[in-house]
């Protein structure tokens, strides 16, 4: 499958797979501030410019969320990402317990949301869950259901 990376430093790489209109983030480190942003910021993108639906987050080596970038998701990302399209998160939890307890918060404000989230432990059982989803999708202002080109 082709993939595009799209932005790479020592705190992150955000993949791009045009072939199923996925936005991939994999966190190496803890990260936060600019870097953290940066990431979200350059997704929105993605989905805006390609039409996206489905993210796929690899918290496993973020710790923890720290509660600024919170805020500041919840301020100037979140709307912007659902009103872009966003319907389909494949998440990798963070590894350390602190880190996944603030995740699960976020989850259940994103299900009440309307988003479809689905929690793993292997990138590779994640994507290919994206890959299999149908999805509604507006085409000249109607709504058409696609199938992913991967047959489950």
């Amino acid at each position: 499958m082709e993939v595009e990376i799209i932005l790479d430093n020592e705190y992150a790489t955000l993949y791009y797979y045009p072939e199923h209109k996925i936005v991939y983030h994999k966190f190496h480190k803890f990260i936060y501030g600019e870097h953290f942003r940066e990431v979200l910021q350059v997704g929105i993108e993605l989905f805006e410019k390609h039409d996206c639906t489905k993210w796929l987050s690899d918290d496993r080596k973020n710790p923890v969320l720290n509660q600024e970038d919170a805020d500041w998701g919840e301020a100037n990302w979140t709307a912007k990402v659902l009103d872009a399209g966003w319907k389909y998160w494949a998440l990798l939890m963070p590894q350390e317990m602190l880190g996944q307890r603030s995740m699960e918060r976020s989850v259940a404000g994103f299900v009440d949301r309307g988003l479809e989230i689905q929690a793993f432990t292997d990138p590779d059982e994640a994507l290919d869950w994206l890959e299999r989803i149908f999805f509604m999708r507006r085409v000249g202002g109607v709504d058409v259901v696609e199938l992913s080109q991967k047959p489950g």
